[in-house]
């Protein structure tokens, strides 16, 4: 198996998660698996159902990810990867964007892509 850049790997994971979360919340579900675990604002929730249930029913139906940095370490002998993400979230109707840091721990599939095994969610306030 050729060794894919893990640059690239995270710049595309990155483009496809937020452009889903921005457009079809409900298309994240194919990003996770029972395993997988979002601690979001600091609430761990575990397994693809309840994930998808969290980020559905967040309190604005409207958002845009403007990403600022990613950065990626290769993770582990299993081949995963470890995603960190800064950047703005701008809600619809607000004036202002909110500050946010999101991490992902990416695990291979027998498929070839990448699921999300972790996922961490902050806001950043100043």
């Amino acid at each position: 198996m050729a060794q894919m850049d893990p640059d690239a790997v995270a710049k595309a994971f990155v483009e496809h998660y937020y452009s889903t979360f921005d457009n079809n919340r409900v298309g994240l579900a194919g990003l996770y698996q029972e395993a997988s675990m979002l601690t979001f604002e600091g609430q761990k929730i575990l397994g693809v159902q309840n994930i998808v249930a969290k980020l559905t029913s967040l309190p604005f139906q409207q958002c845009k990810h403007n990403i600022s940095t990613v950065d990626c370490q290769p993770s582990g002998p299993a081949s995963g990867m470890l995603v960190f993400v800064s950047g703005n979230l701008q809600l619809a109707g607000e004036e202002h964007a909110l500050k946010f840091s999101q991490m992902f721990h990416l695990m291979p599939t027998p498929q070839g892509s990448f699921y999300v095994f972790n996922d961490i969610f902050r806001l950043n306030y100043a």
